[in-house]
């Protein structure tokens, strides 16, 4: 009997082990996981871009709040505020850094080689030299670009579709974007091998691009291409009215230009690729090393024309280039 009963205690005392293992372990809070991010557009862009980055990590159980928590930093389009910003998130040890453009992205890197940083947006990673190759990117940097050194040859060939007459590009640019620099020169590359000439049109302010305007025409601009980037992402109504108000044929990335009044758009959906940035801040969070991640750039990409547009500067859309577009807005 005596051994009865110690062998009942001894199962006892186990049994009352067990319990408080599990209600200790219940008691245990989840962890919240804190998240960076780094906004390299203007406010309305970048909450936008944030939004839909957002709704990726929804997708994934990701709740704020209850396990997750965003830090948000907006340069408002200048740049030469992102490496202030970028250490702060650093200062607030968040677990993984989230970046909406190339120069966010550099400003993030100088911060710290790290925390984890997601890129979920700009050009091409390998050519600005964030990372060493896309497949293998090494160190502490992975995510989506939106561009590829193939799209800015596209832009100039279904301009030259459109309008066979065009011969002089006038480029919308800005100089101060290390990105947008890498465009440009992929552009002025693209340029020289469909025989186009190519007219520098920087933008810096809203205010410059009246007299970017004058300087295109001035110069016999005859086509317009965009390039994203602040302040132009931010001012497309505008451009839009000044490109129909010059007669000028006007393609950009992104089909809001269209929406907005703008000829044709050929290029990636921003938002998808802001969503698919999700699912690389969830592989880093549950422990995957995102130099082990292959950085993901576009393979479809959508082209949307505005006949009302066309019509407008007196421009036939051919058939064939309306037979292939995924929206034409009437």
């Amino acid at each position: 009997m005596t051994f009865v009963r110690l062998y009942l205690s001894a199962v006892m005392i186990l049994v009352a082990l067990i319990a408080t293992c599990f209600r200790a372990e219940a008691q245990q809070p989840k962890k919240i996981f804190r998240i960076g991010f780094l906004g390299g557009a203007e406010v309305p862009n970048a909450e936008e871009h944030l939004l839909s980055l957002r709704q990726g990590l929804r997708e994934l159980g990701y709740v704020e709040g209850q396990n997750i928590t965003i830090e948000t930093r907006f340069s408002e389009g200048k740049i030469d505020r992102l490496p202030a910003l970028a250490t702060e998130l650093v200062r607030l040890k968040v677990d993984v850094i989230v970046t909406q453009s190339t120069p966010a992205a550099i400003a993030a890197k100088n911060a710290t080689n790290t925390i984890p940083i997601i890129l979920s947006g700009g050009t091409d990673p390998v050519a600005t030299g964030l990372i060493p190759s896309l497949a293998r990117p090494g160190g502490n940097i992975t995510g989506v670009t939106i561009m590829n050194e193939e799209l800015a040859g596209k832009w100039l060939e279904v301009l030259k579709e459109i309008n066979p007459r065009v011969s002089r590009i006038g480029v919308l640019w800005n100089s101060a974007n290390q990105g947008v620099a890498v465009v440009f020169k992929q552009t002025q590359s693209a340029a020289q091998e469909l025989r186009l000439s190519v007219q520098s049109l920087e933008v810096k302010t809203v205010d410059h691009l009246q007299r970017a305007f004058d300087a295109a025409v001035r110069s016999g601009v005859n086509g317009l291409v965009l390039l994203p980037a602040s302040p132009i992402s931010n001012h497309l109504k505008l451009i839009a009215e000044l490109a129909v108000k010059n007669r000028l044929p006007s393609i950009y990335d992104r089909s809001q230009f269209v929406d907005a009044g703008g000829l044709v758009s050929y290029g990636t959906n921003v938002p998808n690729m802001a969503r698919r940035a999700a699912t690389y801040v969830d592989k880093v969070l549950k422990g995957a090393n995102p130099g082990d991640l292959p950085v993901e750039r576009p393979t479809n990409f959508e082209l949307v024309i505005n006949l009302k547009t066309a019509k407008q500067i007196g421009l036939t859309i051919p058939p064939n280039v309306l037979a292939r577009a995924d929206k034409v807005i009437k």
